[in-house]
């Protein structure tokens, strides 16, 4: 593998591309864990990172004690409004704040550039983040930017309220977003970042967010504590 993705990032793309081609079917389950590495030449923990990115974006779905498949296609419920972590927090009196696990700069994967409708030779900017109410661990969120849109701001702007920067620096006008919300188990590592038992009910949500011009602008994977955090529909 010669390309500047990190190789977590390089399996993904392969393994996404292969069920696209249809190499694996939906319901299909996939080789162990240990088979995979090998045909990667990779470490185990790399390979498991590649497959739970796959999974938090809801193309894989893993099954405690069965094995990865390839995710059936869930009911979909759409949801009206795009209202950032900051703004819900602060509209029901809670301190929100967050802690940047990682931020970086770096080539989009074939999940984030076809989400943001990016060109291969455009960056991203993928930031981490642990997002807290009142000092209470909420969600651990995967948030993609397009970095054109935000390289003249700094890391303080963009980390502790994206949004806010956007409207009152940049002069954009957010716009509606697409969710998808589903069910899963909390793996090790977020059990650790919520500070739950590993295998607890969490909720997740993917969410790409657009400019009012229909531009996306952000591509994010979150996952909340299903006993701290609910989602409701008006209609």
């Amino acid at each position: 593998m010669t390309s500047s993705l990190p190789i977590y990032l390089q399996i993904h793309d392969k393994i996404k591309e292969d069920i696209e081609k249809g190499l694996w079917a939906i319901g299909d389950r996939l080789p162990s864990e240990r088979e995979l590495a090998v045909q990667f030449k990779v470490s185990r923990m790399t390979l498991r990172q590649a497959i739970q990115t796959l999974a938090d974006e809801g193309i894989l779905e893993r099954k405690i004690g069965s094995g990865t498949y390839v995710a059936r296609q869930k009911v979909q419920e759409k949801m009206i409004g795009t209202t950032s972590f900051t703004e819900i927090m602060v509209s029901q009196n809670r301190k929100p704040s967050s802690k940047t696990v990682s931020y970086f700069i770096t080539h989009p994967s074939s999940s984030e550039l076809e989400k943001l409708q990016l060109s291969e030779d455009e960056s991203i900017l993928r930031m981490e983040r642990i997002r807290y109410a009142d000092n209470v661990p909420i969600c651990f969120e995967v948030a993609s930017i397009p970095y054109s849109l935000i390289d003249k701001y700094s890391k303080s702007e963009i980390s502790q309220s994206l949004y806010k920067t956007l409207e009152e620096k940049g002069g954009y006008k957010i716009g509606q977003a697409n969710q998808t919300i589903s069910a899963m188990l909390a793996s090790e590592q977020i059990s650790e970042y919520l500070e739950i038992k590993r295998g607890e009910a969490i909720l997740r949500l993917r969410q790409i967010s657009y400019l009012e011009d229909g531009k996306p602008f952000e591509y994010v994977r979150t996952q909340y504590a299903g006993n701290r955090f609910e989602f409701y529909l008006e209609k």
